[in-house]
């Protein structure tokens, strides 16, 4: 048989890894298992230390929050809200205020609450709504949100929740009551694994082999995650880094294994015998893995160099997630195949009776077919699928960054009701207050103190101003300014943007104060300031690194150009469903959500996961063709044999991957519904239509040209190969000759 007959080759490091695994499984099954305990065992004793902390040195919101710091030590925690409301009467009676006051005594007095403002105090005197139905009492915590120790939290919302009656309404909002209240994602992400397995057992008809895949990626998975969590211990890593980090880890290890299985029955069902199976497989669609897997980490990795604290964390996790799964399937899979390999398989009598390889069976399958239609109208499937991926992408023109405020939190939860009440009662603004913070020139400086304020009480988009507050040392003023619109309001960007370039300067020259603009719509107008100034800086390094190594390892000018223009597509196209769905509105009640800011940082790891998970792809469908194009030399045949093999299982795998994320869409969590969403498009959109319509065209047009290098660059790469095959590359202008 032809895979019989391929002359004896070096085998590659994967291929080595491979037959060391299977000739030690008990070995391997017992390292992943320490591995997997070790790392739950060492994030348990020591603790994690998640945070969701924004901090962007050198920009006026994180100098306003420094100053703050050292000026008000004793309140330099974050501040949430205790919202009550009277079904009927005034917040003012006797019987309201017997309920409310106790239990902001009680409040007061609790771990982590530096004090209270009671809306019946002179200084919560503005906190009660003109037809006094409505008032809310301010909570200082002495620490930020994303340090104070969830219990703190709860104890507060325990004793709030005591005082609700049947006339009177009480509900918290503020950023600890938010993270308090977030619930795991336990039912999405099984609700993901039962989908993968039902795809699995249609995929393979065999419960052993759907499950091979799934205990591959639990295990890499479950140690990324215990590793995660010593990593945030160094690194600044937001709350969802692991949720998130599950989501891709789940998706990519199943894959991955995926790949690596659906090579080895082909290779066993053509007649090999059960070690040379194992080997062929990870000296080819193991190598695969491993260049597949090098690409995601390069592309999460590269966050780091966008120089965001915050998003150090998800990059480290997510690369975790993806290194350890990879490193999972190219271990667990040969030690297990090595003695179930030939249940897994399950021959067919076809292929052992009648001698026919499986690249022969699947030349006469249905992707044959598909891929024979594409090649007899190429210009049409290239138009097609740039159409539809430049139509999806059009709504990202209309990109708008920012952060959603509580009132894109379910309906049922506290902050959401307690985000409504504010803006009923007060106007939308109250949800959002800036905070304008002024080092004044001389102690107690009341003439900069009344310049200041009545500047800021002059414009139209402010609603109301409070009075100042001064440190202990009269040297620093606080003014706490409400907008007239919603948090995630455009307009609220734009007064941020007027208050720093237009009102606030000529005060801060006649006074001589520094004034700086502070608040979480500050920090969100700095952090997309800085996101998008750095963005071209990643896309570029991302891009260029990887072109480099698909340059190395097919040797051609076109490919790494096409992945580059195809995998950008892909993620243009996926933004736009984004930007349809979240920002507009469309769909909105299906998928339970509002319409408002895209937060700024999604545009970033959308395009890191996305591009990585697009060369995944990539590299399994080309690599395929490229080891075709080295057997036979025929470029339209290589196409039509590299699809017809790879195109059912890059399906089977995407369906999965569609699978996973889109489980993530039906939570509670907007952050983890953009990404689920814009995951599960861009990996149909990617497999779907990319790699089964637009990629076959465009190399079908290309023909033999597809492969052509110049000769004076090919003399100077080092020789890479990912197909197993060592390769000789056409000059450029002249083809190929036959390897020897």
């Amino acid at each position: 048989m032809s895979s019989m007959a391929t002359p004896p080759r070096r085998l590659g490091i994967v291929a080595r890894v491979g037959v060391w695994a299977a000739g030690h499984r008990r070995l391997v099954a017992l390292g992943w298992i320490v591995a997997l305990v070790g790392a739950f065992g060492a994030s348990s004793a020591i603790g994690t230390n998640f945070s969701n902390s924004f901090s962007l040195n050198g920009t006026d919101s994180q100098r306003a929050v420094d100053l703050l710091k050292r000026a008000f030590p004793a309140q330099s925690g974050d501040s949430d809200q205790i919202v009550f409301a009277v079904r009927s009467g005034s917040i003012a009676s006797p019987a309201v205020r017997s309920r409310i006051v106790p239990a902001l005594e009680r409040i007061a007095r609790l771990p982590h609450v530096s004090g209270v403002v009671s809306p019946y105090s002179t200084a919560g005197a503005q906190a009660v709504s003109r037809d006094r139905k409505i008032a809310f009492a301010t909570v200082n915590f002495d620490q930020r949100a994303n340090v104070l120790p969830k219990a703190a939290v709860e104890r507060v919302i325990s004793v709030a929740d005591a005082a609700r009656s049947p006339q009177l309404e009480v509900q918290l909002g503020g950023q600890a009551i938010e993270q308090a209240e977030r619930t795991s994602l336990g039912p999405a992400t099984a609700v993901g694994l039962i989908a993968a397995m039902i795809v699995l057992l249609i995929t393979f008809g065999s419960l052993l082999a759907m499950g091979l895949p799934i205990l591959t990626a639990l295990l890499g998975l479950g140690t990324a995650i215990g590793l995660a969590g010593l990593a945030s211990q160094v690194i600044t890593t937001p709350d969802f880094a692991t949720q998130l980090a599950a989501m891709i880890g789940l998706g990519v290890g199943i894959d991955y294994a995926l790949f690596l299985i659906t090579r080895f029955r082909q290779n066993y069902r053509g007649g090999m015998d059960l070690q040379s199976s194992i080997t062929e497989a990870m000296d080819t669609a193991g190598r695969a893995v491993m260049f597949a897997g090098i690409t995601v980490i390069i592309a999460l990795l590269g966050q780091l160099v966008l120089g965001v604290s915050f998003l150090y964390g998800l990059a480290v996790a997510s690369a975790l997630a993806v290194l350890m799964t990879m490193l999972a399937a190219l271990t667990i899979l040969p030690a297990v195949l090595s003695r179930f390999g030939d249940r897994i398989a399950r021959p067919g009598r076809r292929a052992r009776s009648s001698g026919e390889s499986f690249q022969d069976r699947d030349a006469r399958g249905l992707w044959a077919r598909w891929s024979r239609i594409i090649q007899r109208h190429p210009w049409p499937g290239a138009v097609a699928g740039v159409a539809i991926m430049l139509t999806l992408a059009a709504p990202a023109l209309a990109l708008r960054l920012g952060n959603s405020d509580a009132g894109n939190n379910p309906a049922s939860s506290t902050t959401r009701h307690s985000y409504d009440l504010l803006a009923k009662g007060f106007g939308a603004g109250v949800n959002g207050p800036l905070q304008v913070v002024v080092s004044l020139p001389r102690a107690g400086d009341t003439a900069a103190t009344t310049a200041i304020a009545t500047s800021l009480r002059a414009l139209a988009d402010v609603a109301s101003v409070s009075p100042a507050r001064l440190s202990p040392s009269g040297a620093t003023a606080v003014f706490d300014v409400y907008p007239r619109s919603a948090p995630q309001s455009l307009a609220t960007s734009e007064l941020v943007t007027s208050l720093r370039s237009k009102t606030l300067p000529p005060v801060a020259r006649s006074t001589g104060s520094q004034i700086l603009v502070g608040g979480q719509q500050a920090t969100t107008t700095d952090f997309t300031s800085v996101l998008s100034a750095k963005l071209p800086l990643f896309i570029g390094i991302v891009v260029a690194l990887s072109a480099l190594l698909l340059l190395l390892v097919f040797r051609s000018l076109v490919i790494p150009v096409q992945a580059a223009v195809m995998n950008l597509l892909s993620i243009g196209a996926s933004l736009g469903v984004v930007v349809a769905i979240f920002q507009w509105g469309w769909l909105g009640s299906f998928f339970n959500v509002k319409g408002g800011p895209i937060e700024a940082f999604i545009p970033v790891m959308l395009f890191a996961i996305v591009f990585g998970l697009s060369m995944d792809y990539e590299v399994f469908l080309v690599s395929r063709i490229h080891e075709e194009w080295t057997r036979r030399r025929d470029a339209s045949d290589a196409v039509m044999r590299g699809l017809a093999s790879t195109g059912r299982v890059i399906t089977a795998a995407a369906t999965i991957m569609i699978c996973v994320f889109a489980s993530f869409a039906f939570g509670d969590q907007r952050v983890l519904k953009l990404f689920g969403l814009s995951l599960a498009s861009a990996v149909f959109l990617d497999a779907f239509v990319v790699r089964s319509l637009l990629l076959p065209s465009v190399l079908e047009l290309l023909g033999r040209h597809t492969w052509v290098l110049p000769a004076w660059l090919g003399k100077r790469l080092p020789h890479l190969a990912i197909d197993g095959a060592e390769t000789s590359v056409a000059p450029l202008g002249k083809p190929a000759e036959e390897p020897a």
